[in-house]
Order: C-alpha cells, then structure tokens, then sequence
C-alpha cells in the first residue's frame, strides 16, 4: 500500500474563531500544522503519493502540495458547503486507482495507527481506539469482528460495541468500488452523505471489514474548542514523549 487521502473540505465552523479563515488542518500544536505533521508520518512508513481533498479555503493546501515535490495532489470539491465527506471522497475517484489509506484531516495521532493498518493481513480495515470520552465520538459496533454498525448514539447499535472510530481506515480497490456505488444511487437525491456512517456501513452489509482494535492509543479529533484543549492539553504532549522515547 502506497497512497493516501486526506479528507480537507470542511468548513470547521465549531472553530472558526481559533482558525479565523485557515482550514482546520492548519491548527498547530507544535512547530507545524497538524495536517502536515500528518503527511509526514504517512511519508515515514512508504507511503508516496497523498491526495487532499480539499474545500474551505483550498489554497492552503494547495500552497502545502507544493512543498511535496509531487508526492502530495489536491482535488477540489466545490460543493464543500452542500455535501458530506462521502463526495469528497468521491472527488477523488479518479487519483487513486491501489488501495489507500484513508484519514481525515483533522486528527493527531501516534506513528502506530498506521502501522497498524499498514501490518493489517486484509485489504481493508477500520482502526478503532479504547474509550476517549472526548465528546462527540462515534461508536462502532461489530460481529466477529467485522463492522455492524457505526453511529454517535450507542443506544442505536445492535452489535458488541468494539471501540471508537479513529478516522483512519484502510481501503481496498473491492470497498471502494462498493462504496462509490452505493454513494452514486445516493448522489441522484442528495449529497449529504458521510463516508463512515453512511457508506462504510452500508459497505459493511455486503462484504466483512475488520475492525483492528488499538485500547490505549494516542489520538484526538479536533473538532470544536473542547476538542482542541484536550489535544493540547493531553494527547499531543504524550504523542510527542512516545516520539523522543
């Protein structure tokens, strides 16, 4: 497995007064922003071609492409503000023709997240974390294993609820094929359709998709003022101790 994408389009409205008029990837919490420090790990275990897809001010993720010397493309999507992240995915389509890896661009994280997916025997996998009690997670439910169910309110679920949705997968030409056309019969009445809950899950209904458990795991979405505090204030701190260790 050698490429990536990076989900950039959303707005970060929750963050706005943090980010003023950069998109959320560019928070930083150490001497770069998170997005970048992101792109790096992923340089760091092979993979070489990343593709952003970007929408709230694309420009400075296109400015942050340039540094890459061809390793890093954007793709834009346009509908940014009328669609979910499951178009944004879509967008990029025609960049990824090998499985990749798939992350959101909002996230800090530990150098094993990937590893793990990248070690991962299957072509395809959701990473899944230990409790965070941060706020605002997203519960995934699974049988033997494999993906049941995803959704904010565990009460919702059926299956065991294994762990928390970390926001990086592992995609094989199979699930992402699945996943497109799931998305394009949605696509004719609407586009607000998101690329976990929605089409990862309905994926999940046709074909088995592991669901890697990592309890203590370094990680934090960063979403709103909260979410932000927590990963300044705890994770990135020990993300950055496991790193000199």
């Amino acid at each position: 497995m050698t490429a990536a994408v990076i989900l950039a389009a959303g707005q970060g409205t929750r963050l706005r007064e943090v980010v003023s008029d950069e998109p959320k990837g560019f928070l930083r919490l150490g001497n770069k922003p998170i997005v970048q420090e992101s792109l790096e790990r992923l340089l760091a275990v092979g993979i070489e071609e990343i593709v952003i897809v970007t929408g709230y001010s694309n420009g400075h993720y296109e400015a942050l492409a340039s540094l890459y010397s061809g390793k890093v493309r954007t793709v834009h999507n346009e509908m940014f503000a009328e669609s979910g992240s499951m178009y944004s995915l879509y967008r990029a389509r025609h960049l990824v023709k090998t499985p990749f890896l798939l992350l959101e661009s909002d996230l800090v994280y530990e150098l094993r997240a990937l590893q793990v997916l990248m070690e991962h025997s299957g072509g395809e996998a959701i990473l899944i974390s230990g409790p965070t009690n941060a706020g605002d997670e997203v519960y995934v439910a699974t049988r033997d294993g494999n993906l049941d169910g995803m959704s904010k309110d565990p009460a919702a679920l059926d299956g065991e609820i294994a762990g928390e949705l970390v926001g990086i997968s592992k995609i094989s030409a199979d699930l992402f094929a699945r996943m497109l056309r799931i998305s394009e019969m949605v696509f004719e009445t609407s586009l607000k359709f998101d690329y976990e809950t929605d089409a990862l899950v309905a994926a999940g209904k046709e074909m088995p998709i592991p669901c890697p458990l990592v309890k203590d795991l370094l990680w934090a979405e960063i979403d709103d003022p909260r979410h932000l505090q927590r990963a300044r204030d705890e994770i990135y701190p020990k993300i950055k101790c496991a790193v000199a260790l």
